[in-house]
């Protein structure tokens, strides 16, 4: 949305007025007039150098004020500053719907966003680490005898000087076999053998060329000669042959003989040929996929799997080369490094004899690496190697990896925007996160967090509360003061959950029907775990950050009750190269009892509806079919012959043809954010004149999309088939959305709830499995409340729901609790505790146990 130009009196009049005696104005930031999405010209006052929190349920306009308002006016005023070439170089937000902003320093965001979707960039690179790591071993590495010294670059595989000239830096190659590309070898190659090869027309054209080069095509493909089988599938010639389709092998010799003129003349590809030449040049990402399916990753023979040319991997320090030493965990390298940092490392050879000037280096760097690392170990990531790419990294992980680098980089008066930091955090890390917020607001600077994690709000210094309900409903601060004082404002939602100190749950466990028993699993941190899993209730499995909660429900349980069930695993929808996605490892282990009980799978993650602001909330839960049917069936749409496509703004004939149904244009300022204004034929409703002419009751269907979901709810109070998706998307909480708000627009625990309504839609017909991840992340405690009762209402109908979860209220909630660990990384990967949450509240072993027991019985 961009800012409108005021007018000279307006520049006048909110030139910041400076009180140099006032507190008021030199401690505090304070806002006037800000109109950023649903924000009700708010005013705003609050204090800076202090933790301060943004309250409100789920939609109510906190990100808006924080980072929509505050944070985008910081930086528009630091670019500002910034030479117009370098300005292009930064992804600007655009400028916030706001009178003035006064007093606001300078600013760093820190937000909830998914990791770079590349496997080449990593833990390492995101917290600078590697940069050092490379420098350490360049300089004060251990080199073979007559090997001459290398640069750092050449320690990267992501450089030219250092990746390995086979793989490229990937690490491994790409190749097929004939048993990927012949599953069934009992088949002959007129049925099909050959799979690789192209369907339809390409295979068969393929399979006549063979009949003209004399092969046995009806000859089941294990009878054939090795030596034919291999040219089949692996030359390089490309022969070209004239070809007699629809003839017998023996008609085709004979056509040959008396030379016939031929259908046409046919180029022969080998299987192997047909599948690297897809591959690398098909532009349809169908054909890609489809032929990635017969490719095989192997180890690069030459590099092993460590992505760096010989010269690099010869290096070593403390007895590592340079890829062993970044696969450990960062704890490890803590006490690997200590000797070194204080001038007491094991040497390497004669290094301190004939290279003294190494030993000084080593000892620099590795003290400069030890004090990044602490702060990362502060955090609850010592689990976390050099190595770990960012696209498995969770959200919250990410985040404290950001946080750690500003930690160490002791800025000082600086504001650091924070976006739900405690989001996929156990309660006992949340505790070393607060410790390293401490730290920064010592330090000198500010902090604003967007935040519902009670156990954060209540260190706030000071509280904003937002609502007060969400999207049109909200925008209004209800509160702005020191946290004691919300215990007096009645309408707030936060209030409630906040002060209320009768908070233990009075919830009876129900009793399993079933269970759904797993042995020998085997995923990252998981070794030859058993694990069993209540059937017919409501399971939270719990533990530290990184104890293998997500590796044993959603990836190992949902991997193994697919492959049971023959239905796909659909991988992370990350926008990444075809090949990394494919390079998924499988989990190891099986399923010994009770999949007799479950006739199907529903993995609900936080991954977008879609990618693309075409993509929105009407068209996912498919309740916009049943709005465009409504429109098609009205006198005048039957009249003039319009269907239901008529009213998709996707489809040429209904939509506006400037802007392709985008409903804007883009304007393109070089050095400034991309304006994007609506489009100056349909003025934003993306839909041509004569599609806008047809009306039900009253609104055209630009006018329906633009409707809340409650809204909606009581427009289509008639209409059952929109009224079902509508009452299932205001149940979970999502009333506040319009029905057209574009996919790119929705947080993570908003696209998850969407794809929850969907599912609760329909019709349940029990025996299913319901997998979540962390289904709070984003939630206002009382939209947790809204979700429980979905899930329980899951559970009522005959099915089985299983959630990895950090929030104590479901925890408490639910029926059944698996407790992993006790520890991160290598040291968690066990079950700790099992039984329902009074029992796991009472068990000595488990780190739960203390925050569980503490609500329980209530603040």
């Amino acid at each position: 949305m961009s800012a409108k130009k005021p007018g000279l009196s307006n520049m006048i009049k909110n030139i910041p007025v400076s009180f140099p005696n006032s507190d008021k104005s030199s401690g505090y930031v304070r806002v006037r007039g800000a109109r950023e999405h649903n924000l009700k010209n708010v005013d705003l006052d609050i204090p800076r150098d202090a933790l301060v929190v943004f309250t409100g349920v789920s939609g109510s306009g906190k990100s808006s004020l924080a980072f929509g308002t505050l944070f985008a006016e910081a930086q528009r005023r630091y670019l500002e500053s910034v030479s117009p070439y370098a300005r292009r170089l930064f992804h600007q937000m655009s400028v916030p719907e706001v009178d003035t902003v006064d007093g606001l320093p300078p600013a760093v965001a820190l937000q909830q966003q998914r990791g770079t979707p590349t496997t080449r960039s990593s833990v390492g690179s995101v917290t600078t680490l590697s940069n050092l790591v490379r420098m350490l071993y360049s300089r004060a590495g251990n080199y073979p005898p007559g090997q001459s010294i290398i640069y750092a670059d050449a320690f990267s595989p992501n450089t030219a000087e250092g990746a390995c000239p086979t793989c490229h830096g990937l690490g491994k190659i790409y190749e097929v076999t004939e048993q990927s590309m012949v599953p069934d070898d009992s088949l002959t190659i007129r049925e099909k053998a050959i799979a690789a090869w192209p369907t339809a027309w390409g295979g068969q054209n393929l399979r006549d060329i063979l009949v003209t080069l004399g092969y046995d095509v009806d000859r089941p493909w294990h009878e054939l000669p090795q030596e034919e089988r291999d040219w089949i599938l692996f030359t390089e010639e490309q022969p070209v042959v004239p070809v007699y389709p629809g003839l017998s092998p023996e008609e085709t010799q004979r056509a040959l003989q008396r030379k016939a003129e031929p259908n046409y003349m046919g180029t022969f590809s080998s299987a192997r040929r047909h599948v690297m030449h897809t591959f690398a040049n098909s532009n349809s990402e169908m054909m890609k996929k489809r032929v990635a399916q017969y490719m095989l990753s192997v180890a690069c023979p030459l590099c092993h799997g460590k992505r760096l040319r010989p010269e690099s991997l010869s290096v070593t320090f403390a007895g590592l080369d340079i890829a062993d030493f970044s696969r450990l965990p960062l704890k490890r390298l803590v006490s690997l490094l200590q000797p070194y940092a204080i001038g007491t490392g094991a040497k390497d050879g004669q290094q301190e004899n004939e290279h003294p000037e190494q030993v000084l280096v080593a000892q620099r760097i590795a003290a400069d690496l030890l004090a990044r690392l602490e702060v990362l170990l502060d955090l609850g990531l010592g689990y976390l190697s050099l190595e770990r790419s960012t696209p498995t990294l969770s959200p919250g992980e990410l985040q404290r990896l950001r946080l750690a680098t500003q930690l160490y980089s002791n800025l000082f008066g600086v504001v650091y925007v924070l976006d739900e930091p405690s989001a996929g955090l156990h309660p006992s890390d949340t505790e070393a996160l607060l410790s390293a917020l401490a730290r920064l607001k010592e330090a000198g600077n500010s902090l604003f967090i967007v935040e519902h994690n009670l156990d954060v709000v209540r260190k706030a210094d000071w509280l904003v509360d937002v609502g007060p309900a969400a999207g049109e409903k909200g925008g209004e601060v209800l509160y702005s003061g020191p946290p004691q004082g919300l215990e007096q404002v009645e309408t707030s939602q936060t209030r409630r959950y906040l002060f209320d100190h009768s908070e233990g749950t009075s919830h009876t466990p129900r009793k399993p029907t079933a269970w759904l028993q797993l042995a020998g699993v085997a995923r990252n941190n998981l070794h030859q775990l058993d694990v069993a899993f209540p059937l017919g209730v409501l399971t939270t499995v719990t533990g530290v950050s990184g104890s293998g909660k997500s590796s044993l429900v959603s990836q190992a349980l949902v991997e193994l009750v697919s492959e049971h069930l023959g239905q796909e695993v659909l991988a992370e929808e990350e926008e990444s190269e075809e090949l990394e996605r494919q390079e998924q490892a499988k989990s190891g282990g099986q399923i010994t009892a009770g999949m007799e009980h479950i006739k199907r799978l529903v993995r609900v993650d936080q991954k977008p509806i879609g990618r693309t602001p075409r993509s929105n909330m009407a068209t996912y839960t498919g309740l916009f079919d049943h709005v465009r049917k409504l429109f098609a069936a009205t006198k005048e749409a039957r009249k003039r012959r319009y269907d239901a496509g008529r009213f998709s703004f996707n489809v040429s004939k209904g939509r506006c043809e400037t802007c392709k149904g985008e409903g804007f244009v883009m304007v393109e300022l070089l050095f400034l954010p991309s304006v994007y204004t609506p489009c100056p034929t349909c003025h934003g409703t993306r839909y041509n004149v004569k599609t806008l002419e047809i009306t039900y009751r009253d609104k055209n269907i630009a006018e329906v999309l633009g409707m809340t979901v409650d809204e909606a709810w009581e427009f289509f109070s008639e209409e059952p088939q929109v009224l079902r998706p509508l009452t299932v998307l205001r149940e979970v909480g999502l009333g506040y959305l319009r029905l057209g708000q574009s996919a790119t627009e929705l947080s993570g625990g908003e696209a998850q709830r969407i794809k929850l309504a969907t599912e609760l839609q329909k019709m349940q017909r029990g025996n299913t499995l319901y997998v979540l991840d962390e289904p709070t992340t984003g939630l206002h405690p009382a939209d947790v409340e809204k979700l429980m009762t979905q899930l329980n209402g899951l559970i009522e109908a005959g099915n089985t729901v299983v959630v990895v979860e950090h929030d104590m209220r479901v925890v408490a909630g639910s029926d059944w609790v698996l407790d992993i660990g006790p520890g991160a990384g290598e040291e968690g990967g066990m079950v700790v505790a099992a039984g329902i949450p009074a029992e796991i509240a009472a068990s000595s072993e488990s780190r739960t146990a203390p925050y569980l027991a503490r609500f329980l019985r209530g603040r």
